[in-house]
């Protein structure tokens, strides 16, 4: 597998809202910011590749958010993957792409 990181991006951010959910923000921002999503399959992908049955996705997002900030000019870079989203894109990730399903382990949510 050869494919390599797309961190030629911006992350954008949804307008900040006090009354949304987690959910919702999550949807907005994977809405806004598919490239999201396509890095962390390839870095999944990769880590399955190597055998790995379980994997964290904090750990994913913390290696997509360093070569993010290597990658980008943003001051700001390390505030744009917000650690909220991580359960989400395990169990998003886990439901859309049957090769990585059953890499995570989840619980259940606290607040929707």
């Amino acid at each position: 597998m050869n494919e390599q990181l797309e961190l030629t991006f911006d992350i954008r951010l949804p307008e900040p809202s006090k009354t949304r959910s987690i959910g919702e923000s999550f949807e907005m921002f994977h809405e806004l910011n598919p490239a999201v999503y396509r890095n962390l399959v390839l870095l999944c992908r990769q880590l399955a590749g190597r055998g790995r049955r379980k994997i964290g996705m904090k750990m994913v997002f913390e290696v997509l958010r360093w070569n993010y900030m290597l990658a980008t000019e943003d001051p700001n870079s390390e505030y744009r993957l917000n650690n909220n989203y991580t359960s989400r894109y395990a169990r998003l990730i886990g439901q859309q792409e049957p090769d990585l399903a059953g890499l995570f382990e989840t619980r259940g949510l606290k607040t929707q």
